[in-house]
């Protein structure tokens, strides 16, 4: 037989065709050089060396430490590194337990009294030894600002519809989104009916999709990050009041620091590998640093003196929203963990409470209460000169 190949190779004896499949053989491919499909890598700009812009670092840190935060809102003109802050930050995301269940559930899930009956194929694997579920890195899910609702949700899967003759709920965004980051660019400018199905899903941690007879609930527990330029539009009241933190995000001022992330820039785009392994280091540390974090943040407390401080705060600020305490509360543990310790203090308070509180004061509702007030006042005067007080 070798004799005969090596006559294929020299072409004495052979058909075309014999040649053809000798030279499409697995030795052949193998010995072709690899094709450039054009595919692109992820190589996010590192997060470390992001030049200035401390306050939108720290908020996005915070909300990663602590997803309870309810999120990160990045108000600014277009250029000001929003978005490139956003993407990267993936690379000091942490690791999450993710189910390997279709169900999605978890260990602790299958300590139900029902679990048997709720998660059959799951509670039999997980009772005889097999693992549940496996550690991956937190991801960020990006929105496109073309999502059409099904995108978003969910909806019917037409390529096995029409292949397969039958027909099933595909996962939208959302439910892809679960135990992640979910991130918004153009925020502003998202279609109302995406913004409800958002809204829902933060607010409840899951959602049901519903298409004809079949229906399919999905969880949906994500970290909602956005970015949007006021200069195009303002931002739904019910949406803006899900943020968490609100920063504003403007140009750097100082020459020296403008210079430093042209030099940065440039350096990336020139060799995005050798810049982003300068960074390696600092990011490893970093990511090592929100774990050590997220740990301390589960007995992280808050003192007596900056609860007090921070309802003040609220109060003298005249914010209706019970978000804002809670939002500030949160960060403030979050920023003590992040400092290595178990009580947060009025230090903390004070760090985070402009990005907690800001834009949630509203004059229009001050002014409709006090009208309102003013209306009541007048209906229990009429009350009285009707019986005579």
């Amino acid at each position: 037989m070798s004799d005969y190949l090596a006559d294929l190779e020299k072409g004495d004896g052979a058909s075309n065709l014999l040649r053809l499949l000798n030279r499409t053989g697995a030795r052949s491919v193998m010995a072709q050089e690899e094709v450039d499909f054009g595919l692109a890598e992820h190589r996010p700009f590192p997060f470390l060396a992001i030049v200035g812009q401390f306050e939108m670092r720290i908020a996005l840190m915070l909300a990663v430490i602590n997803p309870a935060i309810g999120g990160v809102l990045l108000i600014g003109p277009r250029g000001t590194g929003k978005t490139t802050a956003v993407r990267s930050v993936t690379g000091i995301l942490p690791e999450i337990e993710v189910s390997d269940c279709e169900e999605g559930v978890f260990p602790e899930d299958l300590e139900n009294e029902n679990a048997r009956l709720l998660y059959p194929d799951c509670y039999e694997k997980y009772q005889n030894g097999n693992s549940i579920s496996h550690f991956e890195s937190v991801k960020l899910v990006e929105l496109p600002l073309n999502s059409r609702l099904d995108d978003v949700v969910g909806g019917i899967n037409e390529r096995i519809a029409v292949q397969q003759n039958r027909i099933t709920l595909e996962r939208g965004i959302l439910a892809r989104a679960d135990n992640n980051l979910l991130y918004v660019d153009e925020v502003n400018l998202l279609d109302d009916q995406i913004v409800d199905a958002i809204l829902d899903a933060a607010a409840q941690g899951i959602y049901t999709v519903r298409r004809g007879a079949m229906s399919g609930t999905y969880r949906s527990r994500f970290v909602l990050i956005g970015s949007m330029n006021p200069e195009e539009g303002r931002l739904r009241p019910q949406i803006l009041d899900r943020f968490g933190l609100r920063v504003n995000v403007r140009g750097l001022g100082d020459k020296a620091e403008r210079l430093e992330v042209y030099q940065r820039v440039r350096a990336y785009r020139q060799n995005p590998t050798q810049f982003i392994r300068a960074w390696d280091k600092l990011t490893a540390e970093t990511r090592e640093e929100i774990i050590l974090a997220r740990e301390l943040l589960k007995q992280t407390t808050i003192s007596d003196d900056a609860l007090e401080i921070g309802l003040a705060l609220v109060h003298d600020l005249d914010i209706d929203s019970h978000r804002a305490e809670y939002t500030m509360f949160e960060a403030a543990r979050a920023h003590a963990a992040a400092d290595g310790r178990d009580v947060a203090t009025i230090h903390d308070i004070r760090s985070v409470a402009p990005m907690a509180l800001r834009q949630r004061h509203s004059q229009f509702m001050v002014n409709f209460f006090v009208s309102q007030s003013e209306e009541d006042e007048q209906i229990r005067l009429r009350i009285d000169e009707l019986t005579g007080k």
